[in-house]
């Protein structure tokens, strides 16, 4: 089952083009089974989502990406912005308690420096530099593929991924039409629920995978 996990809309995320009706009607053209809302340090209500979804007939759960002071994070189990989220010590402690999944939304930023010879001496310097970040213990996964990165941004993600030995996902984080149809991360069983998603993801049971735009995976 193909989910892009990490997606935007207008006027939640105020530097989405995408209504909701857009994002639903190219998430079906590009052959997804779901997607994700997860904007900006806001949240969707669950029960509307789930009223949409069905309407649509197309899989789409709530979630939110956090702009905390290490880094951004995608989460999903959550349903209400809580003064202090954007520190990581509390939003950790919630994600904790509430059994919610933390993904690390593309690494590559605030740490990849643009030519970077990969194997250089800097770069390495870098990757290991990035990987002190402690916010990374408490991830159930790390976006390895991100549709606004670089191949060489993503690639280094996946460094990350690889050397935390943590499993990786993939999303488009769309802001644009253009965006849906890029990354993707594909699970290994039917999921028809927020709580069954967030249980794949707290397990690992996921990969990132590169979407076809116009005919699917």
């Amino acid at each position: 089952m193909i989910i892009d996990l990490h997606t935007h809309t207008y006027p939640r995320s105020d530097d989405s083009n995408l209504t909701l009706d857009t994002i639903i009607y190219q998430a079906k053209s590009v052959g997804l089974d779901g997607i994700c809302l997860t904007e900006h340090d806001d949240f969707w209500d669950k029960d509307y989502i789930s009223h949409i979804s069905k309407k649509n007939d197309l899989l789409i759960l709530t979630g939110v990406e956090l702009n905390t002071e290490n880094q951004h994070i995608l989460v999903f189990g959550l349903h209400d912005y809580v003064f202090g989220m954007h520190k990581p010590n509390i939003i950790t402690e919630m994600v904790d308690d509430a059994k919610a999944a933390m993904i690390i939304a593309h690494p590559y930023r605030r740490k990849y420096i643009h030519n970077m010879r990969p194997g250089s001496k800097t770069y390495s310097e870098s990757i290991n530099l990035a990987c002190t970040d402690k916010l990374f213990n408490f991830a159930h996964g790390i976006e390895i593929c991100n549709g606004r990165g670089t191949k060489e941004e993503n690639t280094y993600s996946a460094e990350i991924a690889n050397i935390l030995s943590k499993s990786g996902t993939g999303g488009s984080d769309a802001h644009d039409k253009t965006d849906l149809g890029s990354y993707a991360t594909e699970f290994f069983t039917n999921i028809y629920s927020l709580k069954e998603l967030i249980e794949e993801l707290r397990q690992g049971r996921f990969r990132a995978v590169k979407i076809n735009r116009s005919f699917g995976t």
